[in-house]
């Protein structure tokens, strides 16, 4: 990448040439830029999967899941291909289809491997690799060696011509030949290294970590909804209970005021005092009686005397 900026640097100063070849080295020098970058971004991708630690926690539980579910068929397996890793989010569950089995794998790793968490940390660089069409790539190497081809037979011939005073072409390009010609190998040998098609193999995890963060997501999204409707169902049953609580209240004391006044009644039975109650009530009444009717008596007119 050093070589890449000075050959950039010198590329830029040889806009001042006229003519002849600086416009194609200018060119040459865009080209290597570009491809040493995508390929640099396939670099960063590879080293981060091999290098990150959660990733490699993550297969191991995968490869455990799948042995459990295929025991008695394909079980006790030492590997699975990488592009099966998707096909975890489309295995759902019989109970509930709105959970897969990738959303169980996260509650699992989230309770007894929080460290694989970590994944999307580990994993920054493989979105930006995923993004490199190998086949786009290529095509752009091999217009970049004609076009440092082109750029070699211009300067051989220009090397082969009688030199101007002043003029600085074969020295400056000779010097960018020189580099590009270094920065060029730099591609050909991160090419070699990345010839299976990697936009499929950093598309299967960049699609898998895609899936990873929707289904967090999801189980954050059912994890809050389970624990309202929970609380829902704990406050309906305090009230339920609460009114229980009140209506056997009422329907004690109600029976406790009806229970008094039969414990009274069997009282005055037993002493008595019911029946002394009676008698006085009805002297009482007869009493009261025979004033009315003396009352009546004295002031009633008088219409007829009997003799």
């Amino acid at each position: 990448m050093a070589g890449m900026e000075g050959a950039g640097g010198h590329v830029l100063a040889m806009r001042a040439l006229q003519g002849r070849g600086p416009m194609r080295c200018r060119c040459c020098g865009l080209q290597v830029t570009s491809c040493t970058s995508l390929l640099a971004a396939i670099r960063a991708g590879s080293k981060a999967v091999l290098q990150s630690s959660s990733l490699q926690q993550l297969l191991e539980v995968v490869l455990a899941f799948g042995n459990y579910m295929n025991k008695g068929q394909r079980g006790n397996a030492f590997g699975f291909k990488i592009s099966s890793l998707n096909k975890i989010a489309d295995t759902k569950s019989s109970i509930d289809k709105n959970i897969t089995l990738l959303h169980y794998l996260i509650t699992i790793v989230e309770k007894k491997y929080p460290k694989v968490l970590r994944l999307h940390e580990e994993l920054r660089d493989i979105p930006q690799a995923a993004k490199v069409n190998m086949t786009e790539l290529e095509k752009e190497v091999n217009t970049l060696r004609s076009g440092l081809r082109a750029v070699e037979t211009e300067l051989d011939f220009q090397k082969s011509q009688v030199q101007q005073t002043g003029d600085k072409f074969v020295s400056v390009v000779s010097q960018f030949i020189t580099l590009a010609s270094f920065s060029f190998s730099d591609v050909e040998d991160l090419l070699a290294e990345a010839k299976e098609l990697p936009d499929e193999f950093f598309g299967i995890f960049d699609q898998f970590l895609q899936a990873v963060t929707e289904a967090k997501q999801e189980n954050e999204n059912m994890r809050r909804r389970k624990e309202e409707e929970e609380r829902r169902a704990r406050m309906e049953a305090q009230l339920k209970e609460q009114r229980e609580r009140e209506r056997k209240a009422r329907k004690a004391k109600e029976s406790g005021e009806e229970g008094g006044e039969f414990d009274d009644l069997v009282s005055a039975l037993r002493s008595g005092e019911v029946f002394d109650k009676d008698l006085s009530k009805l002297k009482r009444n007869r009493k009261r009686i025979a004033n009315q009717l003396a009352d009546s008596g004295r002031e009633r007119p008088i219409t007829k005397l009997n003799f």
